[in-house]
């Protein structure tokens, strides 16, 4: 592989124009076809197969009316005063008569005549039924509803909006993004000394995500896609994009910065050693990406193959822009020689030229054995709040405070009670049941569905023009959030034998109910995935480091990072530490794919730092043979590139922390604090500590598995001998007749 990438880079060096617009041809090609061209997003997480999915396709296909996008105005009155005054009910009847006329809208419910008042008449609301799909309802209908309800306001009514059609878009390009990329480009300063070999990571970064994300959007023509899809693929581009050029130009400036070394000869050294541990490391996180589709989710799927796409032309770009870049920097990239101490030398201060990271390799081995302890102990006691764990999909109670969807789901828990924002659904199929025994079988049904002590009130039967579908509204005496209603759900699904007794088949469906089936789903297939990801890292590292305990020692950090990330995440979002801090609105269930992304995303982010980290380790290694200053000489060298990385990426993903969306904000927070525990903690600490109690035997391969593992190469050990420095004169020339 390192040969391969030397001839490569060499030669994107001395065809540095070319790359260059080759590259920025296909910005532009992309960037004008996604931005024309772009495909719908939705916010809808379904999955074909269970149960509340199957209701919806039977409602879609039967009862038409009732499976479009639903809009909900919520109306309060004013404290002491209620909505049946006859100036306030002309305002409601006005406005919803102006919600009929909006385009698409087939039905509005008037809450006098539908009884959706609330008890003490001060809090109403009105469903507006559109004919379309909510992620099909045009920007223009959602701004006209909202303007129809103009007389409600003049009334001096509070007018708030939930439902399907008024969920908030995923929006990005925040403060808090942008701060995130002006500490990352701080860092990459202090790391590589120079800003404008800080401002080519980022350059090469903003291409990658550039050609991703617009690309995303143009393929969200032929797919469905969620707008939480192009955010992961943006999230995780810029974060890749920009480490994976900071390790190649990292191994440039360290080879420049000895004597007689040429910038093309540096280039292509660099692009071929670093290089190759960025392919790898690459190949490893898009591996885990496109691993998300054997889930059988499609959403997760796509979503997966969105981010491992952009993930995989941050790899192309940083072996083929990147190296052309360094050729156009030439020399304002090479470092300048550092100054000689002044005044003697005290005894006490470090060694001339050594680093903080060869210090803190020394400190780690001196005692790995209580290094590795403490460090395991601590990232089991953070995992701990992970046993609580409780899947779910945020619904408006996690909106931001100030929002309107928040506001409408406060007050329809303050006039109608918590679990009327879980609304359920009891989808009755009669069609194989004789017509005589329909009447008596949802007879029957309702009582049954009363009875429950879970079960608030049950609406009445809205069925399709023949009669063979019934719609029953079930409204639980628990919000959305709370473990009794999924309890509630199984119990209800339980008496599926009132209905298939006398021939009819019974759902249990509503997005609440949908929720808790995804959440299910996703936990089923979460064994599966952990199971591979594991053998993809034993597999992979084993062919990196031609070892079995480096890969055993790799997956087993990989783990605590996993559990220590997914702990810490329960503790801030679902038992509600640190919401204020955070802007998290409400306590809740953990996003019920964060888990599955969150295995998948890391696991290719720790193999980045294990790859960069231990093959420096191995390289040393294999010119010395001492196993013990292998692992002090790889933290040294590597250590201050890892650290930069890892900061770079906490930066970008805990930005998104901030995000007002509660999906993209739990995945930015699980994300930065994963990458934080596993950098700082695993690779940093508890490898080296480990390594230096395996010694020798980590580099250990039974002779039959030497024979089956190839060697790929990923130090450069069998590169050529790097040719001398060319006078500056012909240099100069060169690159004068290259440009």
């Amino acid at each position: 592989m390192a040969s391969v990438l030397y001839a490569w880079g060499r030669w994107a060096v001395r065809r540095r124009g070319l790359v260059i617009g080759l590259w920025a041809l296909l910005l532009a090609v992309v960037g004008v076809l996604g931005t024309t061209l772009a495909g719908p997003v939705s916010n809808e997480f379904s999955v074909p197969g269970i149960e509340s999915q199957q209701a919806q396709n039977l409602l879609e296909r039967e009862l038409p009316e009732s499976a479009g996008g639903t809009a909900r105005i919520v109306v309060a009155a004013p404290p002491g005063t209620t909505l049946d005054a006859p100036a306030a009910k002309a305002a409601v009847k006005e406005g919803l008569k102006n919600a009929a006329q909006v385009p698409g809208v087939v039905h509005v419910a008037d809450p006098y005549t539908a009884r959706t008042l609330s008890p003490d008449l001060r809090i109403a609301f009105a469903d507006v039924q559109f004919q379309q799909p909510a992620h099909q309802v045009p920007e223009s209908a959602k701004d006209a509803l909202t303007g129809s309800t103009a007389p409600l306001r003049a009334a001096g009514l509070q007018v708030e909006y939930g439902g399907t059609v008024m969920a908030p878009p995923v929006e990005v390009g925040g403060p808090a993004e942008i701060v995130g990329v002006v500490v990352a480009f701080a860092v990459l300063a202090v790391a590589l000394g120079s800003l404008v070999a800080a401002g080519l990571p980022l350059l090469t970064a903003f291409v990658g995500v550039g050609i991703g994300v617009l690309g995303a959007q143009l393929v969200a023509n032929v797919v469905d896609m969620t707008g939480t899809a192009t955010v992961l693929a943006l999230m995780i581009g810029l974060a890749v994009g920009i480490d994976y050029a900071l390790f190649i130009i990292a191994r440039h400036r360290e080879q420049l910065a000895e004597p007689g070394s040429g910038i093309e000869e540096s280039a292509a050294r660099a692009t071929a050693t670093a290089g190759s541990a960025v392919v790898f490391a690459g190949a490893t996180v898009v591996i885990a990406l496109a691993a998300l589709a054997v889930t059988g989710i499609p959403f997760l799927t796509v979503m997966g193959l969105a981010a491992a796409a952009t993930v995989l032309l941050s790899v192309l770009i940083a072996v083929t822009l990147v190296p052309a870049l360094l050729g156009l920097a030439g020399e304002r990239l090479r470092p300048k020689a550092p100054k000689a101490p002044k005044g003697p030398k005290d005894a006490r201060t470090p060694k001339a030229g050594e680093t903080w990271s060869a210090r803190w390799a020394r400190g780690v081995t001196r005692r790995p054995l209580l290094v590795l302890l403490t460090g395991v102990v601590a990232l089991l006691a953070v995992a701990l709040p992970a046993r609580d764990l409780r899947l779910g999909l945020p619904g408006n109670a996690s909106q931001p405070v100030a929002s309107t969807q928040h506001k409408g789901y406060d007050l329809l828990s303050e006039g109608f009670g918590p679990g009327f924002n879980a609304t359920l659904v009891a989808v009755v199929d009669t069609g194989a049941m004789p017509a005589a025994n329909r009447e008596g079988a949802l007879t029957a049904l309702h009582a049954t569905l009363s009875a429950d002590p879970g079960v608030a009130a049950v609406g009445r039967p809205v069925a399709n023009a023949d009669s063979t579908l019934y719609a029953v509204p079930v409204v639980p005496r628990t919000g959305p959030d709370d473990r009794a209603t999924s309890d509630l759900v199984d119990r209800l699904r339980a008496h599926k034998d009132t209905v298939t007794a006398q021939g009819g088949t019974l759902y249990i469906a509503g997005s609440t109910a949908a929720a808790i089936d995804v959440s299910a789903k996703l936990a089923d297939a979460l064994p599966l995935f952990v199971g591979l990801i594991v053998v993809l890292a034993l597999i992979l590292l084993a062919l990196a480091f031609r070892s079995v305990l480096v890969p055993l020692k790799a997956v087993l950090g990989f783990l605590l990072s996993i559990a220590a990330s997914l702990g810490a995440t329960v503790w801030v979002f679902q038992h509600g530490h640190l919401n204020g801090l955070l802007d998290i609105p409400s306590a809740g269930p953990v996003t019920s794919f964060l888990p599955v992304l969150l295995i998948g995303v890391l696991f290719g982010l720790a193999m980045d730092y294990e790859v960069f980290l231990v093959s420096r380790m191995r390289e040393h290694f294999q010119h010395t043979g001492d196993a013990a200053g292998a692992v002090t000489h790889g933290l040294a060298r590597s250590g201050r590139v890892v650290t930069a990385a890892a900061l770079i990426m906490v930066a970008v993903f805990g930005g998104f922390v901030f995000n007002h969306d509660p999906i993209i904000k739990s995945i930015g927070f699980a994300l930065a604090f994963g990458v934080f525990v596993d950098a700082f903690v695993v690779r940093l600490t508890l490898v080296p500590a480990a390594m230096a109690l395996l010694g020798r035997r980590a580099w250990a391969l039974p002779r039959w598995l030497d024979r089956l593992t190839p060697d790929v190469d990923i130090e450069g050990a069998n590169l050529p001998a790097a040719t001398p420095r060319q006078p500056a004169q012909t240099q100069a020339g060169a690159d004068a007749g290259r440009g």
